[in-house]
């Protein structure tokens, strides 16, 4: 999958398995720089990559483990949380707080009706927005099917193109069932994402047969283009349909023409949306408002669509 963002280094995590003892708490633990440096000087030893990153550490704290205390390093603002033995022989590092497991059956299973409650709640909300969204745009299924998939994608992204596959194949399980839509979301780093998306909304002012036309051969191409020849191309494509080519060139290519500048708008207002509905990279499907993401296999669609079409 492209996301939008490099994400920031993440370092191994080992996790702390077992019974630790007794729930008596230890004597306050030590907190003398020296033996914070000494811990500190072990971290980088063992994660040198971490030497170049300023670490800084924090204070212990006892915890209700006999021999366990609980510290903090914080690297470029973000605290990493850790035990440590307290003649300091073992450090262990840990993925986050403790995590409650206190709760009963009952408990557990009022919250996840709430969870399962409020996601549909959520899912609900976000389809009342793409509806809205969606109105007028070109579709691939049956348009008044009671399962609408819309998927935030980039024509350059090799995983959106494995996305086109999948929903080939939704398609063809479920012609009547699902109504398709694609929405425009180029991933800044993709030099032709964003042009082949406008010559695509151009096309399909004209024609929604000559959008998905586009769609297809943009991914079907994806090695063979870049930023020079992708409106070349686009036109080449196009050549033999019934759109307009001269039309078509002013919006594709004329990046002065009020057509241009309505075709690019429309592309940037879609991926805000998908960036408002928490679409983070690419490509990202919602099925009846609920987001699956990633190029998921068919596998992954079919029980979100067996479910929208049982609440249908």
């Amino acid at each position: 999958m492209h996301r939008l963002y490099r994400p920031a280094l993440v370092l191994a995590i080992g996790l702390l398995l077992g019974c630790l003892g007794s729930t008596t708490a230890d004597a306050e633990p030590e907190n003398s720089d020296a033996r914070k440096d000494k811990i500190l000087a072990n971290l980088v030893l063992q994660f040198p990559q971490l030497e170049r990153l300023n670490p800084t550490m924090g204070d212990l704290e006892a915890t209700s483990y006999d021999g366990l205390e609980k510290g903090t390093f914080v690297v470029q603002g973000r605290p990493q949380v850790f035990l440590v033995s307290s003649d300091d022989s073992e450090l262990y590092l840990v993925s986050g707080e403790p995590i409650d497991v206190s709760k009963t059956s009952d408990q557990i299973a009022e919250e996840q009706a709430k969870r399962k409650a409020d996601e549909a709640q959520q899912a609900e909300e976000r389809m009342a927005q793409i509806e809205k969204a969606i109105e007028g745009e070109p579709v691939r299924g049956n348009a008044q099917a009671p399962v609408t998939i819309v998927e935030f994608s980039d024509f350059q992204c090799p995983y959106c193109a494995r996305g086109a596959d999948t929903m080939e194949q939704v398609l063809e399980k479920y012609e009547n069932d699902v109504k398709f839509v694609f929405m425009h979301f180029p991933l800044g780093f993709h030099p032709w994402a964003k042009p082949a998306a406008i010559a695509a909304e151009c096309a399909g002012n004209q024609s929604d047969d000559a959008f998905w036309l586009l769609h297809d051969k943009y991914f079907a191409d994806q090695k063979a283009l870049n930023p020079e020849n992708v409106v070349a191309k686009s036109r080449e494509y196009l050549a033999g349909t019934s759109i307009d080519m001269d039309v078509w060139a002013t919006c594709a290519e004329n990046t002065e023409s009020d057509e241009y500048k309505a075709a690019a708008a429309t592309v940037d207002e879609e991926m805000k949306l998908g960036q408002e509905l928490g679409v983070t990279g690419t490509p990202g499907f919602f099925v009846n408002g609920t987001f699956l993401n990633g190029a998921q296999p068919l596998e992954q669609f079919v029980p979100l669509i067996e479910a929208a079409k049982a609440e249908g």
